[in-house]
């Protein structure tokens, strides 16, 4: 597992979103593939108004609490204004913050991101950093996107724990 750790500004991001839990995911009700599919339908990714139009994030935000509750996930691109209110594409910042950046091995989509998480996960028990759950990340660059063959690298917010 190859990570880094860097400083990044905030950004508004546009684009279709859910509200789900990890658990909700892994009891094959989840609703994540179907959000992946509707945002293919939608043409997103063709907006006049985008930053970096081949940059999809995929911004788990709105936590509930941790990796155990509820959490929103918006598929969308980078803003450089607010919506107008007869927008229907939802909106979500991603904070400034301190990010520890993962990157999956070059794979399947559907295996590659999953065993990321996994990884990321297994690594938070032990790790000097902690979660922030104020905005977490995944990146992908579409283009000459195959979702059979990717890389895609995962942001999480952190911050290192004061000593007492």
């Amino acid at each position: 597992m190859n990570i880094n750790i860097m400083h990044r500004p905030a950004a508004v991001l546009t684009g279709i979103s859910i509200r789900t839990s990890n658990q909700r995911e892994l009891s094959g009700e989840g609703q994540i593939p179907s959000l992946w599919e509707r945002y293919f339908q939608s043409g997103q990714q063709s907006r006049t108004d985008l930053i970096h139009p081949h940059l999809l994030y995929a911004l788990y935000t709105d936590y509930e609490s941790d990796v155990n509750g509820e959490y929103t996930l918006l598929l969308g691109h980078e803003q450089d204004h607010l919506l107008s209110a007869e927008d229907t594409a939802s909106t979500a910042y991603i904070p400034e913050a301190d990010y520890i950046k993962f990157t999956t091995e070059k794979g399947p989509m559907g295996q590659v991101v999953p065993q990321l998480w996994q990884e990321i996960w297994d690594y938070f028990q032990n790790s000097e950093y902690e979660r922030t759950y104020t905005g977490d990340f995944e990146l992908y660059d579409l283009r000459e996107f195959n979702p059979e063959e990717v890389i895609v690298d995962i942001y999480m917010a952190v911050r290192k724990p004061s000593i007492l």
